[in-house]
């Protein structure tokens, strides 16, 4: 299955099915899931970056769990509309994970998202060892959730 940008990516998934949203960090990666009829993107884990294999099989895994039909991972774009290197390796992971599994994969520009979250917590009073414990699983969550609203605005509710 080829890594698509989301909008390409939306005639491949079926009509209801949980998504899982990811957040790709160099030392950990964020995981979310949306209910069957994609209206509410949650957090569900971070996975502390160990070998790919072991990364991809625990994602993967929680995928199968929540009967996932895609994958959403953040495209982490520049400001500025360039790709630097985090995209880059968001997209090499994306390609790899693609060759395990043959759920759609689909990217989704990630700007900002850990910067809201964690204005988010502050603002929820969650202490900083709270924040750095669930800031990527929230940050997955809510690129999961801005993903699923725009599949909304493209696909007319039945």
């Amino acid at each position: 299955m080829p890594v698509l940008e989301l909008i390409d990516a939306a005639p491949m998934l079926p009509a209801r099915g949980a998504l899982i949203g990811l957040d790709l960090g160099s030392k950990t990666i964020g995981v979310a899931a949306s209910d069957p009829d994609r209206r509410l993107a949650a957090p569900v884990e971070t996975i502390a970056r160990k070998r790919f294999g072991l990364d991809a099989r625990r994602i993967l895994d929680l995928g199968s769990e929540r009967r996932a039909v895609g994958i959403v991972l953040g495209l982490p774009i520049n400001m500025d509309g360039s790709e630097g290197a985090s995209a880059q390796s968001a997209r090499a992971f994306a390609r790899n994970l693609a060759k395990l599994t043959e759920l759609p994969i689909a990217l989704w520009d990630e700007r900002l998202s850990t910067a809201a979250v964690e204005r988010a917590l502050i603002a929820a009073d969650a202490s900083r060892t709270r924040r750095k414990a669930v800031i990527d699983q929230h940050a997955a969550a809510y690129i999961l959730q801005g993903a699923l609203d725009r599949l909304a605005k493209q696909v007319p509710s039945p």
